[in-house]
């Protein structure tokens, strides 16, 4: 017998969510049919999507011995095949159900399937195939809701349409491309540079890594072919490479082999958060344009001659949101500000930005605004 699932009280973010939600996967799903891409994943009504986000909400601020809740709903039938988890008997799709399973699913890659069951929606199991533009609702955090969808089966990169916490929905902007200076890793996360560098998007997976530890950190990407960015650093730089660290490079360059293509990129994947865990000591990691290590904990300074910077321009890819000067200090602290900096006085490189609290930004010089743009990213990152 089904487990039976209280009333639930509506979550009005859940409704709002889910009409602005999908005209984007008709759209999606159109453009896919006119390139031919088959199979495609099936398609929720806004009643579904709604459904799917109101039970994933309030399980999200349940407990189950002590730990929130991290699960992934995909809406999909069951598989034909013995590769799929399947229960015998269908979860109700409710938090007295999902918040037991849980831990069985948590593992990244791993999604609870959502279809109908005699006119109700219910879990039928798990699985790690998901179908190109399928839609998936990831429970992030207590109330931090995340709808998504993978671009092509072949690619573990998912791409966010709406980031939903608290009463807060925010749809993510898919236009950002126009924008003058839009640099290649918001591109990267909005899903319209999906090949990435080297066959992997390694600015995504870098910045993926940064905010998963935690403490916070600076990522300094400079031209191989200049050596003008040390005139911003405090000298002596304590943890300089000697050669350049360059086993993230040397992946890219020799790409996979053919069947040896999972292990090479669990090996990029293992260099990225090497990298990124750089970040986690006092100071700023610089690497090139090449992604080879040149230097951790460095201190940037102003650049000799040049003026401090006192406003950037602030991006956000969310609808809704127009690009404004502000004042750099009333938005950010010394890391910040330090990286800002750095932009302003070394045109030519980039800056990635984690903060403690989650929030991400990417530092760019804009020629056409003649200063420096921050990109906050953190909703593409989730």
């Amino acid at each position: 017998m089904r487990e039976l699932a209280s009333a639930l009280p509506a979550y009005p973010a859940a409704r709002i969510a889910a009409a602005q939600a999908r005209p984007h996967f008709v759209s999606l799903l159109k453009e896919a049919q006119a390139r031919g891409i088959a199979p495609l994943a099936p398609l929720p009504d806004s009643a579904t999507m709604e459904a799917i986000i109101n039970a994933a909400f309030w399980a999200s601020l349940r407990r189950e011995e002590g730990y929130s809740p991290r699960i992934s709903l995909a809406w999909l039938p069951p598989g034909p095949d013995g590769n799929t988890l399947r229960f015998e008997r269908p979860l109700t799709l409710a938090p007295e159900a999902l918040v037991p399973v849980a831990p069985a699913v948590e593992p990244h890659g791993i999604h609870l399937g959502v279809w109908r069951e005699k006119e109700e929606l219910a879990v039928w199991g798990a699985t790690r195939r998901i179908p190109p533009f399928c839609f998936v609702l990831e429970v992030i955090a207590p109330g931090l809701l995340v709808i998504k969808y993978r671009r092509g089966e072949e690619s573990a990169k998912f791409v966010n349409v709406a980031v939903l916490e608290g009463d807060q929905v925010k749809v993510i902007q898919a236009d950002m491309s126009s924008l003058p200076g839009c640099p290649k890793v918001v591109n990267a996360l909005l899903g319209l540079d999906p090949a990435g560098s080297g066959g992997a998007n390694v600015l995504v997976q870098l910045s993926v890594a940064m905010r998963a530890h935690g403490r916070g950190g600076s990522l300094l990407v400079v031209k191989e072919s200049s050596d003008s960015w040390l005139e911003s650093m405090v000298q002596p730089i304590r943890y300089v490479m000697s050669p350049p660290f360059a086993k993230l490079a040397h992946l890219l360059r020799d790409g996979p082999s053919g069947e040896d293509e999972p292990a090479w990129r669990e090996r990029l994947l293992g260099s990225t958060r090497t990298i990124g865990h750089l970040t986690s000591v006092d100071g700023a990691t610089v690497i090139n344009d090449r992604y080879e290590v040149l230097a951790f904990g460095v201190k940037i300074r102003r650049r000799k001659g040049q003026p401090p910077i006192e406003q950037v321009l602030l991006t956000e890819p969310i609808e809704g949101v127009v690009p404004r000067p502000v004042v750099l200090g009333q938005i950010a602290g010394t890391r910040h500000l330090s990286a800002a900096q750095f932009v302003h006085d070394q045109h030519d490189c980039l800056a990635l930005v984690a903060s403690q609290d989650g929030h991400f930004t990417v530092f760019v010089w804009s020629p056409c605004d003649e200063m420096v743009q921050a990109h906050r990213i953190e909703a593409l990152l989730l």
